[in-house]
């Protein structure tokens, strides 16, 4: 007897789930060039970590900033994982989602907590 590890998904979800992990990696690309470009800028400048932090924290624009980079981590990182989990686990789509939405949920309130963090580190 074969024993089936996913139930198919509804083709709209799954269109729209590949549309947000496409959209989301857009969105990543674009913040990974400034921040490695600010990191770059920020090394050969000789900035310490003090500078960087009075720099940067205190700045509403960085946090929004920040704030959309870790959005978007959480939207594309899970629906990987979901992809991954599926192809190799004989666990049910039920528990995939469960595990991948945990972990959004996870990535979101982690990053958010850091980014805000850094942000009330600023001379405000």
């Amino acid at each position: 007897m074969i024993e089936e590890t996913a139930v198919p998904s509804n083709p709209q979800t799954e269109a729209r789930l590949w549309l947000a992990q496409r959209v989301s990696a857009m969105v990543l690309a674009l913040c990974i060039v400034v921040h490695l470009a600010t990191i770059i800028m920020a090394v050969q400048g000789g900035l310490s970590a003090a500078e960087i932090v009075g720099r940067v924290g205190g700045s509403e624009v960085w946090l929004v900033f920040y704030g959309v980079f870790v959005l978007a981590i959480t939207v594309h990182a899970p629906i990987g994982l979901r992809a991954i989990l599926n192809e190799m686990t004989k666990l049910s789509m039920g528990r995939i989602n469960l595990l991948c939405f945990l972990a959004a949920v996870m990535l979101g309130y982690l990053g958010l907590k850091v980014a805000i963090r850094f942000y009330m580190l600023g001379g405000a």
